[in-house]
């Protein structure tokens, strides 16, 4: 596994992917003990995924734990360099948008279930996903994550 969870950036992105889950969901994504890179090694490591986005026109993709990692097939360099908007097929980005757009007005959306698709082309129904928006202890918005724990390959 890379450790891609040690850089400074990441680290600092991990405690607002954090901070904003627990500030919306009003519970914790992953036991908050120890320094903040330890929590970074944790969500990383972590068995459920969790991806999120920037807050650009057309947002890419800039963290993806090593579980999110693997069934998108990718690595990290490839995965944070593509739209967000691709992991979804073209036929289902328009319902994906709805709920980014539902999750952006109420601040989290929980018990989503949608259909991805990976780097090669294969197709998964994710079940059960929260979306929350993110953002910096100053109430700035800076992109949006996505946890899950279940998925099933179509």
């Amino acid at each position: 596994m890379d450790e891609y969870w040690k850089i400074p950036r990441v680290i600092q992105w991990t405690q607002y992917l954090l901070d904003s889950y627990a500030h919306w969901v009003t519970q914790e994504l992953i036991a908050r003990d120890g320094t903040s890179a330890d929590q970074a090694k944790r969500l990383f490591s972590c068995p459920f995924a969790v991806v999120s986005h920037g807050s650009q026109d057309d947002p890419i993709f800039n963290y993806g734990n090593q579980t999110a990692l693997d069934l998108w097939e990718t690595n990290w360099h490839q995965f944070t360099q593509t739209p967000s908007r691709l992991s979804a097929e073209p036929i289902n980005r328009e319902e994906r948008a709805r709920m980014l757009a539902q999750a952006g007005t109420q601040g989290y959306l929980s018990d989503y279930r949608g259909i991805r698709i990976s780097r090669s082309g294969q197709r998964f129904l994710v079940a059960h996903a929260t979306v929350w928006n993110i953002q910096k202890p100053d109430g700035t918005p800076v992109g949006q994550a996505a946890t899950f724990s279940k998925w099933t390959y179509l």
